[in-house]
């Protein structure tokens, strides 16, 4: 809860008409926590705190250990933060919070704080250095000798001594346990190493089990419990647990209960509404479900860079994203048009990753690429799709690249004059630039069994997506389905792909006439433009285009 701020909010009511003053009080008056992930810095430097600490008293309360997995940059960080600071007994730190009313004891425990962000992991070399100085860390301050032995039994033989000599159970709190997985899964042979390695140090916490007080691990995905987990099997498994959907990110109710001053400047200096600025963070912020009943969650990073910047951008996709995701997608084929909101998954299989399979699914809901929406009980099964606008095109702008390898990254390639063309209604000039376009992709962008309709409409869907353009693909009416609908603001344009070992230009023609793909459409009172496309199976391209 944020303290002391009811009379700045009267002040910004008050005030928010006069730009000046307004800007000048709320720099002086509210300190955002951008890039900030330790809560003791956080407290001390009086910054804004949405409070998550009834979670961390609820998870106390249990001896049990726990695992968490969400998206990066999604606030995993600043709570485990929060747990050392508590089982460290770090009272004064939780003044004005909701757990100064809960917690009476504040046992001072001896911690172990294991955070893996430091490195990227390149080689398995990289990986025991990391857990070298890590335990090294901790090893000194308890007056350990015997540190030449492997990871795991140091790991354990630490455990033990700061229980025996703090005569109180140790905490283990663990820190994007999978960094070294996450940033190997383009290097198999590495990535086998590190989790052989990963495997035994985490397996000795069952040994230890007699030790412990408590731990919790966090990370982006839960490599599948045959691997890593099968030493550490006893874990309770947060992830989805609707009891825990809130416990990271920041939800509509947090967000205007703790940023209401935040978002009104972001509405003046936008020249927005207050109303219409809510409803633009919403549309490109909001939107994550992280279990089968669940409030909609906001990503926390991309909500604290906009009201730090006052501006609208897209902020958690400009941090990275693993090149192998949309490589793997490509080199799959795999139809990207599902990801609208049909992407379906068994319960059982979303938060289980097993390296060695070819399912990306579990992977892309684990990272925030995918969300929850919808959930079937009796199939057991979930529907995913894009959470928001920044994740959609973030990573539909990732993906088209990958699927084309050269044309964007050399900027060989005009969205802005390509999309000009179409909304001038200038069909020859359009389907020449496509037709370019579609010649300049290698021929080894995408595999030879791939190079297929599906391949084409997959990119001329990326194409117009990142052009902002409303398209839909498949789209079905009584007499069949046709593979493309453009609108723009003075057209339609209704596609038909073919491929020249089967049909022709003219045949792709014929079947939107003869199916009526475009009667639809009459009733917009705008002109249908009929466009059939010949493909060419062995030239990789546009061989003829037909208009009507």
């Amino acid at each position: 809860m944020i303290g002391k701020q009811d009379h700045i909010s009267n002040i910004f009511n008050t005030f928010a008409s006069v730009k000046l003053y307004f800007f000048i009080d709320y720099e002086y008056s509210r300190k955002l926590p951008v890039g900030i992930q330790d809560f003791e810095k956080l407290r001390t430097e009086n910054c804004l705190y949405v409070d998550k600490t009834q979670y961390v008293y609820q998870l106390a309360q249990i001896v049990s250990p726990y695992f968490l997995g969400r998206p990066r940059r999604f606030g995993k960080s600043l709570f485990l933060s929060t747990l050392k600071a508590y089982f460290e007994g770090k009272r004064e730190l939780f003044e004005g919070l909701e757990i100064a009313g809960l917690e009476k004891d504040w046992i001072k425990y001896p911690v172990i704080y294991l955070d893996f962000n430091s490195s990227e992991y390149s080689d398995v070399q990289t990986l025991e250095i990391v857990l070298d100085y890590l335990l090294k860390k901790y090893e000194k301050e308890y007056g350990m000798q015997d540190i030449e032995a492997k990871p795991s039994i140091r790991f354990d033989n630490l455990i033990t001594a700061m229980h025996e000599k703090t005569s109180r159970k140790v905490v283990v709190l663990i820190d994007k346990y999978d960094k070294s997985l996450i940033n190997t899964m383009d290097k198999p042979d590495v990535n086998g190493k590190n989790r052989d390695v990963l495997k035994g140090f985490y397996g000795a916490l069952k040994g230890a089990d007699a030790h412990l007080r408590f731990v919790f691990l966090t990370g982006v995905t839960q490599f599948s419990k045959v691997s890593i987990f099968s030493d550490l099997n006893q874990l309770r498994d947060i992830s989805m647990s609707e009891q825990y959907a809130g416990i990271c990110g920041i939800s509509e109710r947090e967000l205007i209960r703790n940023f209401e001053p935040e978002l009104q400047a972001l509405a003046a200096k936008r020249g927005l509404t207050r109303d219409e600025a809510f409803a633009e963070m919403k549309k490109r912020y909001d939107g994550y479900h992280f279990a089968k009943v669940s409030e909609d969650m906001y990503n926390p990073f991309s909500i604290l860079n906009t009201f730090m910047d006052l501006d609208f951008a897209y902020y958690w996709f400009a941090t990275g994203t693993p090149t192998f995701l949309a490589e793997a997608l490509r080199n799959q084929n795999y139809d990207i048009r599902k990801f609208e909101d049909d992407v379906y998954i068994a319960a059982i299989s979303v938060m289980d990753y097993r390296y060695e399979d070819q399912n990306l699914v579990p992977l892309l809901y684990q990272s925030g690429y995918l969300t929850i929406k919808a959930y079937d009980s009796v199939l057991d099964e979930y529907t995913l799709g894009f959470p928001n606008e920044e994740v959609k095109y973030g990573f539909l702008n990732e993906l088209l690249p990958a699927f084309v390898l050269t044309p964007i990254a050399t900027g060989k390639f005009s969205v802005t004059g390509f999309l000009r063309q179409l909304m001038k209604n200038d069909v020859e000039s359009f389907m020449t630039s496509l037709q370019t376009f579609f010649a300049a992709i290698p021929y080894d962008a995408i595999k030879q069994k791939h190079r297929d309709e599906q391949y084409y409409q997959h990119v001329f869907y990326l194409l117009f997506i990142l052009m902002e353009q409303f398209v839909e693909t498949e789209v079905k009416n009584n007499k069949g389905r046709t593979d493309a609908v453009v609108k723009t603001a003075g057209n339609i344009y209704v596609f038909e792909f073919k491929m020249d070992s089967k049909a022709t230009a003219e045949d792709a023609l014929k079947q939107i006439n003869s199916k009526d793909y475009a009667i639809p459409y009459t009733a917009d009172h705008q002109q249908a433009v009929k466009i059939g496309v010949e493909f060419s199976q062995t030239e990789w391209g546009i061989k003829r285009w037909l208009t009507e």
